[in-house]
């Protein structure tokens, strides 16, 4: 049976593909955009699928929230600003954008609980904060350190805080604690609490998705602060070589876009068993971000070695992948595209575009304010 679905930040990466798939399969959809300049640089929704009814407005903006919400039975709300860099500088704009703009989704929603009929929020691996560690005296580890004498150091690996040795990542559930480090990873992390906490009390079935790391086609090439798959593409494409912090054996969980898609719509069917409650998507497999550069490098046919720069970007993480059991169990989902053939599929779409890479001013600012050190 086709649904009424309102996809929030549907005219970028993430929402167009959803949006395209939902439309696929027969739903009426509504797409609420605000064309912002970092994600669409000529402020043209270059992706919404014909067939999708777009309505330009800010997620803040009452009166263009209820515009979008009208006739709705479903919502997925993909919208907001990304990007843990920048959310350090802009510390007002990320939470006023991700938290109020919810906020504003939120009592939206309440005020149509008898017709819509259930709610799908995009969060984050950035909720977390560093991922799970175990410690070989102490076992598992809920917060680990990282001292600014030692990352001054080169010394980069995690330490256990209560012996002071380092630690080893693990799969990270969905029961770890959340103790984001960056102002994005604080906005994801109220941004999912906000959805839950209402959405119950209001008896409006909602489940919250924790993205890892999403690449892929369509993914923003020109913003220095989108995934880092396609910030190593475009530099690669420019004939430079990929820039990396720390030295490079940081461990990330990446998901193909077509696979968080699979996953966002299972969540909208997902019994209600599912209520209530946040998963994981990602592949529950990691690579170092080394290893990454050097895959999207040989999809490219370029042989340029990634530059370690040696230095430590406040708010990143060392080490985050995804144990994706509850997801298999109760959503029914497990990734399937491999790191290599998604890879591929993200090359052949960035080899296509015209991207300008603006990664070294943004790095400049960073280094100015502190932020890169």
């Amino acid at each position: 049976m086709s649904e009424r679905v309102l996809v929030t930040g549907g005219a970028g990466f993430i929402g167009s593909h959803l949006a395209d798939a939902l439309l696929t399969r027969g739903d009426e959809v509504r797409v609420l955009d605000d064309l912002v300049p970092e994600a669409h640089p000529e402020r043209k929704a270059r992706f919404v699928p014909p067939g999708a009814d777009l309505v330009v407005g800010d997620l803040r903006d009452p009166a263009a929230v209820n515009r979008a919400l009208e006739g709705v039975e479903v919502v997925h709300h993909l919208g907001g600003i990304v990007g843990n860099g920048k959310s350090m500088l802009e510390v007002r704009r990320t939470v006023d954008v991700n938290v109020v703009g919810t906020a504003t989704l939120l009592e939206g929603i309440v005020a149509r609980r008898d017709r819509i009929r259930r709610l799908v929020v995009a969060s984050s691996m950035a909720a977390y904060g560093d991922g799970a560690y175990r410690c070989a005296e102490h076992g598992a580890v809920a917060r680990v350190r990282r001292t600014d004498e030692r990352l001054a150091s080169g010394l980069w690996e995690p330490l256990c805080p209560r012996c002071e040795r380092e630690v080893e990542p693990i799969a990270t559930s969905e029961d770890h604690p959340l103790c984001p480090i960056s102002v994005y990873g604080v906005s994801k992390r109220d941004q999912e609490e906000l959805c839950l906490s209402v959405a119950r009390a209001h008896a409006i079935p909602t489940i919250a998705l924790r993205y890892l790391n999403t690449y892929g086609s369509r993914q923003t090439l020109g913003n220095p602060y989108t995934g880092v798959a396609a910030l190593m593409a475009t530099r690669l494409l420019s004939g430079r070589r990929p820039t990396i912090f720390e030295d490079g054996k940081q461990r990330r969980d990446l998901v193909h876009v077509s696979d968080v898609v699979r996953a966002t719509i299972a969540a909208g069917a997902a019994p209600e068993r599912a209520w209530y409650q946040a998963f994981n998507v990602g592949t529950g497999r990691s690579v170092t971000v080394v290893e990454l550069a050097k895959l999207i490098s040989r999809a490219l046919g370029r042989d340029l070695e990634p530059e370690m720069t040696g230095e430590h970007r406040a708010g990143d993480i060392r080490h985050c992948f995804a144990d994706v059991t509850r997801a298999r169990e109760l959503l029914g989902f497990a990734a399937r595209v491999s790191l290599s053939d998604g890879a591929s599929e993200l090359v052949d779409w960035a080899a296509g575009e015209r991207a300008l890479d603006s990664s070294e001013r943004a790095n400049a600012e960073l280094r100015a304010r502190g932020i890169i050190r």
